[in-house]
């Protein structure tokens, strides 16, 4: 193996995220993005993935934030690498790991951008307001409307990955239990909690908004047919005929709907919304982790700092020492 190329190093591992970790497509394409242009980093300088050095990730970091890529993609590129050098290490396949004691970005730990509460509530009410304002004459502005308010309060109130909402089914949700079944990462399913608002919204849309949706119209096949694909649809939320709804579609109505906040907001803005609120609002780390679906609560550690902000505030509040004398 010693004299194996990067391409059939890359292709190993990658095989092992596929088939033994069980990790989805998306995330599959994103470690071999990043460690694709490590093994052409390391081209550069004649030496392969196998033979890298430290001093060759350092170098590769560095370069990184030379061309202003950001702190946090930074940081998951080193992820991808230690990955990579773990299972290498693992498998005999090396005798050391370059990425061994090299301290992540310190950018990486920024916290994502959220919402603002204010925001939240502007958001929330968008679809109603664009309704009111310029859809009325519209004969899909109703189901249309509930369906993305039913999206985004599930965004938000479950912290939903994008891709975790296109693929929900009318099954996964417990409407009457109040909560929902959710299918993360890896295929690994959570059980994430909805709050009334989310359940009225959800419940509007199941009533009147998805029917109307899934009777609206008939697809035309491939050869010119009218196939209905309204009555088989497992999904929970549709486009018009049944159809399923598209990852863009959804980055496109968050984006629109957060106009009205005066910020351009996106889907994964709601999930850290949601976590940076309960943790303002005093949850505990472990339990922010579980509704997320982080496999490790290392993941969930940058929102740290909020609760540590919290912690100072309560202390300052109520400590009697605590106040200047």
């Amino acid at each position: 193996m010693a004299s194996a190329s990067n391409s059939q190093v890359l292709s190993g591992f990658l095989d092992y995220l596929r088939i033994e970790k069980g990790l989805g497509q998306l995330t599959i394409r994103a470690y071999s993005t990043d460690i694709s242009q490590f093994a052409e980093f390391l081209e550069k300088g004649k030496r392969q993935l196998l033979n890298a050095r430290r001093s060759d990730v350092r170098e590769f970091l560095q370069q990184l934030f030379s061309n202003r890529v950001d702190g946090r993609s930074v940081g998951r590129k080193l992820s991808a690498l230690r990955h990579l050098y773990r299972y290498l290490l693992l498998d005999d396949k090396i005798d050391h790991d370059p990425t061994l004691d090299i301290e992540s970005p310190r950018q990486w730990k920024v916290l994502p951008k959220s919402l603002a509460r204010d925001e939240i509530e502007a958001t929330l009410a968008a679809p109603g307001a664009m309704l009111a304002a310029k859809h009325r004459a519209t004969k899909d502005a109703p189901a249309l409307a509930a369906r993305d308010l039913a999206m985004l309060e599930l965004l938000y109130a479950g912290a939903l990955r994008v891709s975790e909402l296109v693929t929900a089914t009318l099954e996964d949700l417990k409407l009457e239990s109040g909560y929902m079944l959710v299918r993360g990462k890896g295929d690994k399913e959570r059980i994430v909690p909805l709050g009334k608002p989310a359940q009225d919204a959800l419940a509007e849309y199941l009533a009147d908004g998805r029917p109307a949706l899934a009777a609206m119209r008939t697809a035309k096949t491939t050869k010119g047919s009218s196939q209905n694909l309204s009555r088989n649809s497992p999904f929970l939320f549709i486009a018009r005929g049944g159809r399923k709804l598209t990852r863009q579609r959804i980055w496109q109505m968050v984006g629109q709907a957060s106009a009205a906040s005066g910020r351009h907001a996106s889907p994964h803005m709601l999930r850290h919304s949601c976590a940076t609120h309960m943790v303002e609002n005093g949850a505990d780390l472990r339990t922010v982790q579980t509704i997320l679906g982080h496999a490790d609560i290392s993941t969930t550690q940058i929102y740290t700092h909020l609760a540590l902000d919290r912690l100072r505030s309560v202390y300052q509040k109520h400590h009697p020492r605590a106040k200047a004398r």
